[in-house]
């Protein structure tokens, strides 16, 4: 830890020497260099510890973006902070050079519609989510979103007993490409879209109905969750 300190210690972040054009070059090559680096995005604040307080994250972002016209990558914002993703026109290519394809994360319309909901009106409980669908919403429906990463338990609710409510995660933002819960798309535009339709499962056997011995009650969390929603 104090070799790390001694290392963070000796950046020259402000490069006051340096002339402002190759100044701005250098903090805008640290910054592409810590994003290309980085296993997930990458946020404001650890951008901001390789640059002087007078650089401007934002047109940093820009002319990295700028100069990645053309390239099959981009730099694109998502979970609060910015990474490097490849182009969704070459995912062809990337799968047939490897050989294989990373296999896809299987939601059912029904799971779809409960993470919706979870989205769209979080922090809520399990109970508000099967007053909202019209049926009950099983546990294991709830566990298999949050084993995926998508949704944690959140604060307790005023409710009776209170209950425990469920958000969304850095991981959901992360998935579906989306920098905060205001790039959420209208829930209308969803069902118009055959993404979502709420009337045609209810006229179905819902799969996630009710456990034989659920009796409403939320299962605690794990301990390693935090509960906060991203916003």
């Amino acid at each position: 830890m104090a070799r790390r300190r001694r290392a963070l210690a000796s950046l020259d972040t402000e490069l006051a020497e340096l002339p402002a054009e190759l100044r701005w070059r250098e903090w805008v090559a640290r910054v592409e260099a810590v994003i290309f680096a980085a296993p997930g995005p990458v946020e404001r604040e650890t951008l901001a510890r390789v640059v002087g307080g007078a650089c401007s994250i934002e047109l940093v972002i820009d002319d990295i973006r700028e100069s990645l016209r053309g390239h099959p990558y981009d730099l694109v914002a998502v979970a609060g902070g910015w990474q490097l993703r490849t182009r969704p026109r070459y995912a062809e290519a990337i799968h047939a050079a490897f050989g294989s394809t990373p296999a896809p994360i299987q939601l059912s319309q029904a799971e779809m519609l409960v993470l919706a909901c979870i989205a769209y009106h979080q922090p809520v409980t399990r109970g508000e989510l099967g007053e909202m669908i019209g049926k009950q919403v099983s546990r294991d429906a709830i566990g298999y979103l949050r084993a995926l990463g998508f949704i944690a338990a959140g604060p307790r609710s005023p409710q009776p007993g209170a209950p425990y409510t469920y958000v969304t995660t850095k991981g959901f933002l992360s998935h579906f490409g989306l920098d905060t819960l205001r790039d959420l798309p209208d829930m209308e535009m969803l069902e118009d879209a055959g993404l979502l339709s709420k009337e045609k499962l209810l006229g179905e056997d819902f799969p996630i109905g009710l456990d034989d011995d659920d009796r409403g009650t939320d299962e605690l969390p794990r301990d390693d969750e935090e509960p906060q929603p991203w916003e």
